[in-house]
């Protein structure tokens, strides 16, 4: 399986945008871009999904069952998604989705879920899901204050059991950074010995205008 898996130090900070665009840049340079996420929470709340950007951000033709198997309402754990929801989510349907999603393509853009030790189940986490599929992580971080701490905790978590760290992406990235920001970037490449991306604010209803981010 060829691809990356995007995974978060927690949620809101910038995962699924930095997931499309690393698909979408994979589909411009001529490759069949599949995309794939575990779970999707916050349907409820209205506003394009996940899912539906990760399509079209690849020019994917897949289902949303098969891109997202699991999908709730509330914008909670997905865990807790599918106990509201009367169901358990089956770690084994994930593997086997993921893999489907890439044999349709030349390149799998997987996302995780918030942060890397997020339960699917409380017996099987977003990282016990990326260590099955063996692809390498790319960390989604904000720029600012506190991201140091947050981002080598997520590294060293994937680490820990034996998963490549192929880039950590801090996204919004400003125009200026600031001193803050600039030494964040700084500190994580040098502590963290991985390589650091950035990427700036995008607009997810504006494809063509997006920068190209390939990882690996």
């Amino acid at each position: 399986m060829r691809g990356v898996f995007v995974t978060g130090t927690g949620t809101e900070v910038g995962k699924t945008v930095a997931a499309a665009v690393i698909a979408r840049t994979h589909a411009e340079a001529g490759e069949r871009v599949a995309v794939f996420k575990p779970a999707v929470s916050g349907l409820d709340e209205g506003g394009e999904p996940d899912h539906a950007l990760l399509r079209r951000a690849s020019g994917s033709e897949q289902s949303d069952d098969e891109i997202a198997p699991y999908r709730y309402g509330p914008p909670v754990s997905p865990h807790l998604g599918a106990e509201l929801a009367g169901e358990r989510i089956e770690p084994r349907r994930l593997v086997d989705a993921a893999h489907a999603a890439a044999a349709r393509g030349d390149f799998l853009v997987g996302e995780g879920v918030g942060g890397l030790l997020v339960p699917l189940t409380l017996g099987y986490l977003v990282r016990d899901l990326a260590r099955d599929l063996a692809l390498p992580l790319v960390i989604a971080a904000p720029p600012g204050l506190g991201t140091i701490n947050h981002t080598l905790m997520t590294i060293e978590a994937a680490r820990a059991v034996g998963l490549e760290v192929a880039a950590v992406v801090l996204t919004p990235w400003p125009a200026n950074p600031s001193t803050v920001e600039a030494s964040n970037r700084e500190a994580i490449e040098r502590l963290g010995a991985v390589r650091v991306e950035t990427l700036a604010r995008i607009d997810p209803g504006d494809a063509e205008r997006w920068p190209a981010l390939s990882l690996p």
